[in-house]
């Protein structure tokens, strides 16, 4: 495992400012921090069944980052998405969703999230031995001219035959289509709580109109508010683009705010943009995992970062895709337990 000097390596010139931060506007104190007694502490009082009491946590209690608090979970659906030639030539070998399941086993995942199919291939060997995550809905992008929605791409009920212990949906809030697939996300959501399985929404946002002097589809505000409205469809887990700036629903001039976002509850840090997701998850109840940035040669700079960020906003951990399954099989593998050291690291702690 990494000391915290090697953190403050890999971090650089950042390492001082991000490891020393301190949250004035919303103090640790009123969050609900991760830790090994997440599920006891916060959702025994909820109307989660005792089936997904179960099976969240196994999510936390498996891999490295067991019963920590914490979740490392590998992410590979963007075949979908960004087309099989574009996500898996850079590493032809994760065509074979065996593969995939490997990467996440040896890299000490709390969990492996992925499609239909992938997940399906392979289900009767690895499903009771690593939590698999059903991603039910993609943007499929093979149409022409290209638009963006989720559609749904499978059941709950095909999540829970082949032995899931969570379902993933995606929600992209702000776009035309936001309303149906809230109203879809929410029925499939209930029906995974009704079966036992815990539930992640991405709560991305996608508009044109978020796209001004800079891009408000990362602003604290509308993030926050995307995880908000999550949480309201009862998801367990919320996962979101780590934010790099504020401002958004006043850039695009939208819906309603508070001039206390833009001043003392949230002030001009990356930290304090990811304490105010977290407090639009019912003040860290529903756990926050984030992501960050395009793969890149800065990739294990960019992953600890983001991890320390998150660790320090009160987050719940990391998803790593294509920083991870892009590269050679080892590399992948030390890019994820470098990321998951940050949430090992005690001297790291909330802000």
């Amino acid at each position: 495992m990494m000391s915290l000097e090697e953190i403050e390596d890999i971090l650089g010139p950042d390492a001082e400012d991000l490891l020393s931060h301190r949250c004035t506007g919303i103090p640790k104190e009123d969050i609900h921090i991760p830790g090994p007694d997440f599920v006891d502490r916060v959702f025994v009082h909820s109307d989660r069944s005792p089936q997904v009491l179960r099976s969240l946590q196994q999510l936390l209690g498996h891999g490295r980052l067991g019963n920590t608090g914490y979740l490392s979970i590998l992410p590979v659906d963007q075949g979908v998405e960004h087309s099989a030639a574009a996500s898996f030539a850079p590493n032809p070998i994760y065509m074979d969703p065996e593969n995939i399941v490997k990467l996440a086993m040896a890299a000490g995942c709390s969990a492996v999230a992925s499609t239909l199919g992938v997940l399906g291939m392979v289900a009767r060997k690895y499903a009771h031995k690593i939590p698999f995550v059903l991603k039910i809905n993609h943007n499929e992008l093979l149409s022409y001219p290209n638009f963006h929605d989720q559609t749904l791409f499978a059941s709950v009920e095909q999540a829970w035959d082949m032995g899931a212990v969570a379902v993933g949906a995606t929600v992209y809030f702000g776009s035309p289509d936001s309303r149906r697939q809230i109203q879809e996300v929410s029925k499939a959501f209930r029906r995974a709580h009704q079966l036992g399985m815990a539930t992640i929404l991405w709560c991305y946002l996608r508009n044109p109109a978020f796209e001004k002097d800079k891009d408000y589809h990362v602003s604290a505000d509308l993030t926050g508010q995307a995880d908000h409205l999550g949480a309201t469809i009862e998801a367990d887990i919320v996962k979101q683009k780590l934010p790099e700036n504020n401002g958004g629903y006043r850039a695009v001039s939208f819906g309603k705010t508070h001039p206390r976002v833009y001043e003392d509850l949230v002030p001009n840090h990356p930290i304090d943009y990811v304490r105010w997701q977290v407090a639009n998850g019912y003040m860290g109840r529903v756990g926050l995992i984030n992501s960050g940035g395009p793969s890149g040669k800065d990739d294990l700079r960019e992953a600890v970062r983001t991890a320390v960020i998150n660790k320090r906003g009160g987050g719940m951990g990391l998803i790593l895709g294509r920083k991870a399954f892009q590269k050679p099989f080892e590399e992948g593998v030390r890019l994820i337990k470098a990321v998951q050291d940050v949430y090992l690291c005690d001297e790291i702690e909330p802000a």
